[in-house]
């Protein structure tokens, strides 16, 4: 393990539109994380803390020890600056936005190419990094209730 038993100093954050219905955040939240965990290092992977819990059956729950946070974000531009912040602190992170839905995934992207960033509306955004700067970015948002 990378981080002492019980203790961590790496936490995930999604940060999410509460102007957008929560079916379709609960899509996005997927995508994100899912993403977040497939596109980082290979060093940031073994600091996500992956470990299986065991039940008396000898069942495997695989998991991360880490906390993940669900926050919430006024609208798209609240995301958008989460999402400047990351870049410049070269965290890792996945956004997910309006253009990556409905019709084929290659659709998508094509109608995401056609959309300037400051134009893109944003549903959510994962990062993943040491507490200390992740909480600098997004300490000031709420969590989701």
């Amino acid at each position: 393990m990378a981080e002492g038993a019980g203790t961590t100093i790496h936490k995930i954050v999604v940060v999410l539109n509460k102007k957008i219905e929560v079916p379709r955040l609960i899509n996005a939240c997927a995508h994100i994380t899912a993403c977040l965990a497939a596109t980082v290092s290979e060093e940031e992977r073994k600091n996500m803390l992956f470990v299986e819990y065991v039940d008396a059956d000898g069942g495997k729950h695989p998991i991360s020890a880490l906390s993940l946070v669900v926050l919430k974000a006024r609208n798209s531009n609240q995301i958008r600056k989460v999402r400047n912040e990351a870049i410049g602190m070269q965290l890792p992170f996945v956004d997910f936005t309006e253009t990556m839905t409905q019709a084929t995934y290659a659709e998508q992207m094509e109608r995401t190419k056609e959309v300037k960033e400051t134009d893109l509306d944003y549903w959510g955004i994962g990062l993943f990094g040491k507490k200390v700067t992740v909480d600098s970015i997004t300490g000031k948002l709420s969590l989701w209730r």
